[in-house]
């Protein structure tokens, strides 16, 4: 890499209500998935870092939990996530969505952002599904549009205006070191991104029906003598029937997730890979302590 020019680096907080498609804008540029994407709204639940590398600059993206009204520990510590992101990155970048008004969640959250002197830019999302009309309409909808600093539309999805996009988020970056090496794209463990893709399958096929009451755990990856990564994982549920759910007729389910991920996993590891599911019932394990930090959500030090 040239480093004799002047590098840039530093960090970005994407945010915005649950579900405008921060982690499919974080995928984009970073061209690989790192969060996962489900059409369900507070599937992020871990702030991911995601590492955009350049000869002359690096971006770090912290893709938070949407801001939402907490009804349990796991979302009060979603909520907490998403505002202690805000105090360690040089640009927060607010997703909304053309598709949807401007509603009082994104009303909160534009409130929220107006106390923090850092420089903000909006991104209007799903540009490729309206007229120019509706765009416009929409533009004259934001509520006080002169404390971003910046206000861009995009297509997350169809890659519109997202170079632009990161030109801007550029643009703010104070000359810096390069933080992690040029071909890391994520600061978490395989574990964890493996764990991930497994619950995404499970919000994707399961759909209403066990939606956010799922964990999911991986104890064990090792290769063996032909190179092939033996995964170990654990899918926990808060009742039985959200087990028989998972399960499935016949076990038909959980072969679908497992085959589904493992295909997923494959491709991000680059070797063939031996999945092996069980499902178990932690009841109501969204309100215990314990079991949050032993999932990964939430460190000793919170509680």
């Amino acid at each position: 890499m040239n480093l004799t020019n002047h590098y840039h680096s530093g960090f970005v907080a994407i945010i915005g209500r649950p579900n405008v498609g921060k982690s499919t804008l974080m995928n984009q540029i970073i061209g690989q998935k790192i969060a996962i994407m489900s059409d369900k709204a507070q599937t992020t639940r871990n702030k991911i870092h995601a590492i955009y590398t350049t000869e002359n600059e690096q971006l770090i993206f912290i893709d938070t939990p949407g801001i939402h009204k907490p009804k349990h520990e796991l979302g009060e510590y979603m909520v907490k996530s998403a505002y202690s992101a805000l105090e360690e990155v040089e640009v927060i970048l607010m997703l909304v969505n053309v598709t949807d008004k401007i509603g009082p969640g994104d009303r909160f959250v534009m409130e929220k952002l107006k106390d923090y002197q850092t420089p903000k830019i909006l991104a209007i999302n799903k540009i490729d599904q309206v007229s120019k009309e509706d765009l416009a309409e929409f533009l004259q909808s934001i509520p006080h549009p002169e404390s971003f600093s910046a206000i861009l539309p995009i297509s997350a999805l169809k890659r519109e205006g997202v170079e632009e996009l990161i030109d801007q988020l550029v643009s703010y970056m104070p000359e810096g070191p390069q933080y992690y090496p040029e071909d890391q794209v994520t600061d978490h463990p395989e574990y964890f991104v493996v764990s991930e893709m497994i619950r995404e399958q499970i919000l994707k096929l399961t759909r209403d029906e066990v939606p956010h009451s799922v964990a999911v755990t991986v104890d064990k990856m090792q290769k063996d003598e032909f190179d092939k990564v033996h995964v170990y994982s654990n899918i926990i549920v808060e009742r039985k029937s959200q087990k028989g759910i998972i399960i499935g007729k016949n076990g038909a389910m959980l072969k679908k997730i497992g085959s589904n991920a493992r295909r997923e996993i494959e491709t991000m590891l680059g070797s063939k890979a031996y999945l092996e599911l069980w499902v178990k019932v932690e009841k109501n394990w969204r309100d215990n302590n314990r079991l949050l930090n032993d999932f990964g959500y939430k460190p000793k030090s919170d509680y």
